[in-house]
């Protein structure tokens, strides 16, 4: 719950004033409801583990601007700063307890970037499919609705709730749960998607736009499989940029950044 007055340093952000934008001329936003997926590295900064502060406090005040543009914003975030579930059954633990560990990582990271967005102003909830009640509500998807028509923010945390599912599943699953109107995948270190890992192969070329069957034949990088037969076949778009100071915002201008992962309509589909 937020406080009803703010410290020292800390920016109450303005609620959206759609009349005030058009008479300033400002185009309104490309979207009318985002989620954005943020992976655990992202919060790592100049760290090589856990959570840097200042990084999640720039990334808490990008996030704030754009929502007080009237922009309905939910957020999905990874744990790779802390946790990789995967990696942990690589080294002989049991495939669902490390992904559960993983769940739990997820949460500590919600928990982290919602004070961040709470000392910009935001109102927040941070909604877990696992129960903890004492720091998050459950996942239920009308209450998440509700909160997002209610011009707050919703970082979804925990995954899906079940093992054997990545977090980029999550971020496809709620976005479409909640009728987003794309994904935004701000990534750690990479500017968008390329045909190779370009930080092993200083040839990998940049992909401007694909489909996501594309994607998915062609094995890259983007989201795994799951996650990407899910936008697919709802036709839901990705944008894929690197978390540079103002891309989010960009994106959420309409600006060309990054990678557009997207599947054309077909006429019977319309």
């Amino acid at each position: 719950m937020i406080a009803a007055e703010y410290g020292k340093g800390q920016t109450k952000i303005p609620q959206p004033d759609k009349t005030r934008e058009a008479r300033a001329g400002v185009d309104s936003p490309a979207f009318r409801r985002i989620l954005l997926k943020l992976s655990g590295e992202a919060l790592l900064g100049p760290r090589e583990y856990g959570i840097d502060l200042p990084t999640v406090d720039r990334i808490a005040a990008e996030v704030a601007q754009v929502h007080a543009r009237g922009v309905e914003t939910a957020v999905v975030v990874g744990a790779g700063n802390i946790y990789r579930g995967m990696a942990a059954a690589a080294e002989g633990m049991d495939r669902a307890t490390a992904d559960y560990a993983g769940m739990l990582a997820t949460l500590l990271n919600a928990l982290a970037l919602q004070d961040a967005l709470e000392r910009q102003g935001a109102h927040t909830r941070v909604q877990s499919a696992i129960e903890v009640s004492e720091v998050a509500e459950p996942y239920i998807r009308r209450r998440a609705i509700r909160h997002l028509e209610k011009q707050r923010i919703v970082i979804f945390a925990a995954g899906t709730g079940n093992p054997f599912f990545t977090t980029d599943t999550a971020a496809a699953l709620r976005a479409l749960e909640i009728n987003a109107e794309a994904i935004l995948m701000a990534k750690h270190g990479v500017e968008g998607v390329y045909n190779g890992d370009p930080r092993l192969d200083p040839n990998a070329e940049f992909l401007p736009e694909i489909t996501h069957l594309e994607a998915i034949e062609r094995g890259l990088k983007v989201m795994d499989t799951t996650a990407l037969s899910l936008c697919m076949d709802n036709h839901l778009p990705i944008h894929v940029f690197a978390l540079a100071d103002g891309n989010i915002r960009r994106v959420v201008d309409g600006e060309r950044v990054g990678t557009i992962v997207s599947t054309p309509t077909s006429g019977a589909d319309r």
